[in-house]
């Protein structure tokens, strides 16, 4: 081939191999454009609220309700999150339970109730929505303090028992036997298995404030003879005599010494 010939070939990007002519690739082919990403993820991710959690009290009597608040807000425009359920969950034997529900407010707030009954923890939990994900607010404890109305369901727990001298539960008591055990079951509180001693427990109370879960001793004289535990109204609980069986009865007589325990 001629040297022009040659030159020609050259600046058109062609060679010649083995007779033929063939097309050189290019040596810098610009890459084929990229496909755009889809963003459907992103477009689908849910926004994780932020919350404050409060408690009305860390501390309250067995039997009482205690109140917890939880508020929402949308973390990217710092505005109150107006949609969505919250669950009130307490944990009990390792395992969150749920106790109650609510809506959210239009001010991103939710108010729910509990009476925990024994101390342990509790928490707030958002469920989420279609444009929220689910939220699971911090664990919150609360301690449980013995009161008249436990000692007063402890009580109530073992109506029907019957009565066997010098016996002090679970299943048969005696007076004292019975007092004894309650106390100790529903408040921690270790007493004598004695009417006469039971009567020197806890700080006395005059008999126009005693409330139900106070101790009753029944007394001829001074001396104490029968224990019972005071149920409002002028009733009581106790183990009566042989025979008898754990209930709720009338009080009957005045000659009697009030003992506040919790």
């Amino acid at each position: 081939m001629a040297s022009g010939a040659g030159k020609l070939a050259l600046s058109l990007g062609l060679c010649l191999c083995a007779g033929q002519l063939a097309t050189m690739p290019a040596a810098h082919a610009a890459p084929a454009p990229a496909v755009a990403q889809v963003t459907t993820a992103k477009a689908a991710a849910k926004i994780k609220p932020s919350v404050r959690t409060s408690i009305s009290t860390r501390t309250l009597a067995w039997g009482a309700k205690v109140k917890v608040t939880a508020k929402y807000i949308n973390p990217t425009n710092g505005k109150a999150i107006t949609t969505g359920t919250v669950r009130l969950q307490a944990l009990r034997n390792g395992k969150w339970q749920n106790w109650a529900a609510g809506k959210v407010n239009k001010n991103g707030a939710v108010a729910l109730y509990a009476a925990p009954k024994v101390s342990g923890s509790l928490r707030m939990v958002y469920t989420g929505t279609s444009a929220y994900a689910p939220q699971v607010g911090g664990r919150l404890s609360v301690k449980v303090v013995a009161s008249g109305a436990k000692v007063l369901a402890e009580a109530q727990s073992h109506t029907g028992a019957l009565y066997l001298f010098g016996a002090s539960g679970p299943s048969r008591f005696d007076c004292s036997g019975f007092t004894k055990y309650v106390y100790k079951k529903a408040a921690g509180k270790n007493l004598a298995h004695k009417a006469n001693t039971q009567q020197k427990a806890g700080r006395s109370v005059s008999k126009s404030a005693k409330k139900a879960g106070d101790l009753i001793i029944f007394r001829n004289g001074s001396y104490g003879y029968h224990a019972a535990i005071y149920a409002g109204n002028g009733y009581m609980y106790d183990s009566p005599h042989t025979g008898a069986r754990v209930s709720k009865r009338k009080m009957f007589s005045t000659n009697y010494v009030v003992r506040r325990l919790v």
